[in-house]
């Protein structure tokens, strides 16, 4: 897969000048040094919101469980437990950076409580009716399934167009989360900004 990759820059991490390479279907990538570069596939995966595939056995699962969802109340905690990994994307750097998007409403986030502990989630950023989805966690079974499960019914209320998902996975694939050239993610995000969506 080819991409465009723009060079880290210390100006492209102000909270206006990130939204607008959001905007332009950029996302930032912090490398195993910590360096922040920003990144343009020329493939793209998205799951369309009008042919969400909700398995059957997760349906199941889901009606019967004792999960509750809230969005927006634990932005920073969701995005801290993403990056609790052996190796991760998300840089010290990149979180502080997240707090300027915070600042101006574009970053947000579906969590997943249990018993009023936190044991999933998901975390993204907006654009008028895009979401630029960035990373989920679990720490039970199937609690990132059900906060992308929420995010999707969300983004329908709310009349979004686009949920960008950056790269495909097996994960993600069962969902159906599809790979489409950049010309056509272009069209669907163009099309995304003539909507003024609000997330919460």
């Amino acid at each position: 897969m080819n991409e465009s990759k723009f060079p880290a820059k210390t100006d492209w991490l102000k909270p206006e000048n990130m939204i607008l390479l959001y905007s332009r279907g950029a996302f930032p990538m912090a490398d195993e040094a910590g360096i922040i570069d920003w990144y343009m596939p020329d493939i793209r995966t998205i799951i369309p919101l009008d042919n969400f595939n909700l398995p059957r056995s997760l349906k199941k699962y889901l009606s019967t469980s004792d999960f509750e969802y809230r969005y927006d109340t634990s932005i920073l905690r969701v995005i801290k437990e993403c990056s609790d990994r052996t190796t991760t994307w998300i840089s010290e750097e990149l979180i502080e950076a997240y707090k300027g998007l915070e600042s101006l409403g574009h970053l947000h986030s579906v969590e997943v409580y249990k018993q009023n502990k936190l044991i999933g989630g998901l975390y993204g950023v907006t654009f008028k009716g895009a979401f630029f989805g960035e990373s989920m966690f679990s720490r039970v079974p199937q609690a990132s399934k059900a906060a992308l499960v929420k995010l999707v019914e969300h983004l329908k209320e709310c009349e979004f167009i686009l949920l960008d998902v950056q790269y495909q996975t097996e994960h993600l694939k069962m969902f159906g989360a599809v790979e489409i050239p950049f010309e056509e993610y272009s069209q669907i995000l163009f099309k995304s900004y003539t909507m003024d969506c609000r997330f919460c």
